[in-house]
């Protein structure tokens, strides 16, 4: 089971704000599919051949990635570059393991079964 929903909740109030200040972390700018507004989400992107690929902590539900799958686009700044994302679909974590040997592997009591694909369009 995926990290609960609440505790990304937490996350977004207390951790969020600072993850995005320290510049330790990627960030994921994305449209909200209701809102229309514009969210910045910290997380760790991995580079692939022609794209990169995210570890699904939260699980299928979490809204950034809903707002992704729906936009069909999303902005990556990855070490500290801006690229363009798009094509975000789930793929097994078998897969993303395999294109690159740097991906971690969630942790085994998450059960987290899919990664979030993108490619890279700049």
């Amino acid at each position: 089971m995926p990290m609960p929903l609440w505790w990304g909740q937490v996350n977004k109030r207390v951790f969020n704000p600072s993850a995005l200040k320290n510049g330790k972390w990627d960030i994921i700018t994305h449209v909200g599919r209701v809102s229309g507004a514009t969210y910045r989400t910290p997380l760790q992107a991995y580079a692939v051949p022609g794209g990169f690929v995210i570890s699904v902590v939260y699980g299928p539900k979490t809204a950034w990635l809903q707002n992704v799958l729906t936009a069909g686009a999303a902005t990556l700044e990855y070490q500290g570059k801006e690229v363009s994302v798009t094509n975000p679909r789930m793929i097994p974590t078998e897969e993303a393991l395999a294109l690159n040997s740097d991906v971690e592997a969630p942790p085994a009591m998450l059960k987290i079964g899919k990664f979030l694909r993108l490619d890279q369009t700049t």
